[in-house]
């Protein structure tokens, strides 16, 4: 591939990565795109430069096609420092986030304060942005929680000393793929690493997909997993008592979901009584609207288009209730667990209002502390793998749930902090345009 050609690949990535289409039928191809390229733009930049570098070396400086060659290298080089700053902000947005949703002196009720160190960008992790290998943890594979087969195993990631632990917080992994694909395996191990190395017990779990299984296999299994962890995680360190779940795109969904129905009866067959309340969840970039209710042409496309024919396997005018019934927004109660949600602004798959809509309406009718940071530039699934943004959500979660943890266990109530009064809500055009 020719220097002009290369560089005409890397300017048509870096434009749909700063601002890639919205509309529905470009989404998935956006997303595609942009999700890797968009986390990658340090490494990126410096080979468009080191690329630019080698042609100038070999005296390729006239003609019309070098120029335009170097032209397209300079301007992408300008997108994605651009690209980096934003990543860089992270840092700054998880903090206003976490100041705003538990108070300025949240960082006390931490056992150690941050220090620069850190809080510093993990520049030498980039280097090999998919090595999870982390020494000071070790791994339970493929425990069986159902008899589903594989789809119903689980992960247990536990500090790799040989001291044993006891009453140790616990951390629920539901893996994303569109409820249809994926695998434990697969999504969630920067956090799962980390809060594992800390001392805490996190589980990552497999479950039935469509279009093998229909709505709710899904979220029965979490329920099913949740119940596990109760019966049987102080056999590995942890306690029973204090769990928590996470988990992105349809992982955040089901993560939500089944915070917000602890006990529910259509989701438990078979298991009703047992308990599947959690202490908190930390849903990453999740889906929020399956019945469409928020107006949003996002979830409405959505539920039409991919929900009903893959996911539900019935139509939302033949079945409203089972929408409505799996739609965390629709599932918010006074009651409701204490969340931490985050999102990407520029989000193809699931539009960010969805999360803007759920933290609104989590912050009126919930009792519990609700965190929200909306991170500007990220696509979908930003965090699967080391990258800037990664790492900052990954401390911003470890610091969350640390200060969950201690405040839990101290007897202290959380509190968010904001005012539900003064929450915006969408107007009727931009929940059209969304």
């Amino acid at each position: 591939m020719s220097f002009l050609s290369r560089q005409t690949v890397i300017a048509a990535l870096t434009a749909n990565a700063l601002r890639p289409p919205r509309h529905q039928r470009a989404g998935v191809p956006s997303f595609a795109a942009g999700w890797l390229f968009g986390e990658t733009a340090p490494q990126m930049l410096a080979l468009t430069a080191l690329d630019a570098a080698a042609h100038l070396t070999k005296g390729r400086r006239r003609g019309v096609r070098a120029k335009a060659g170097l032209a397209l290298a300079g301007a992408s080089a300008l997108g994605l420092a651009h690209m980096v700053r934003q990543s860089l902000r992270a840092k700054d947005c998880f903090e206003d986030a976490l100041v705003e949703g538990l108070g300025v002196d949240d960082v006390e009720q931490l056992d150690e304060v941050p220090t620069p160190a850190d809080l510093a960008t993990p520049w030498r992790r980039l280097a090999r942005p998919f090595n999870f290998a982390d020494d000071s943890v070790r791994v339970i594979s493929n425990l069986p929680y159902t008899e589903a087969g594989r789809r119903g195993h689980l992960d247990i990631y536990l500090p790799a000393g040989e001291d044993a632990i006891e009453d140790a917080p616990v951390l629920l992994q539901v893996h994303g793929g569109a409820w249809s694909l994926g695998a434990k395996e697969h999504q969630g191990r920067p956090l799962m690493n980390q809060m594992a190395a800390k001392g805490w017990v996190c589980v990552a779990i497999n479950y039935r997909l469509s279009p093998r299984d229909a709505w709710p296999a899904h979220v029965v299994d979490v329920k099913r997993a949740i119940a596990w962890v109760k019966d049987n995680i102080a056999d590995y360190g942890g306690d029973p008592d204090y769990v928590t779940i996470t988990g992105g795109s349809a992982g955040g969904h089901l993560a939500a979901l089944a915070a917000l129905t602890p006990g529910d009866p259509d989701f438990q067959p078979g298991f009703e009584d047992a308990d599947t309340s959690v202490q908190a969840a930390v849903p990453f970039y999740g889906v929020y609207d399956f019945a469409g209710s928020t107006g949003l042409s996002n979830a409405i496309g959505m539920r039409d288009a991919f929900l009903g024919p893959r996911i539900m396997q019935t139509t939302w005018a033949d079945s409203p209730d089972v929408y409505e019934a799996a739609s965390p927004i629709l599932r918010i109660t006074p009651d409701a667990p204490d969340f931490f949600v985050i999102h990407g602004e520029l989000d193809t798959l699931v539009s960010v209002d969805q999360a803007r809509l759920f933290v609104a309406e989590l912050r009126r009718t919930s009792k519990a502390s609700v965190v929200y940071a909306e991170l500007p530039g990220a696509q979908h699934a930003f965090d699967v793998f080391h990258s800037i943004r990664s790492a900052y959500a990954v401390r911003a979660v470890d610091r969350y749930l640390t200060w969950h943890w201690t405040t839990w266990r101290h007897g202290l109530e959380a509190d968010s902090g904001v005012d539900p009064e003064g929450i915006e809500m969408l107007d009727d055009a931009d929940r059209d345009a969304g």
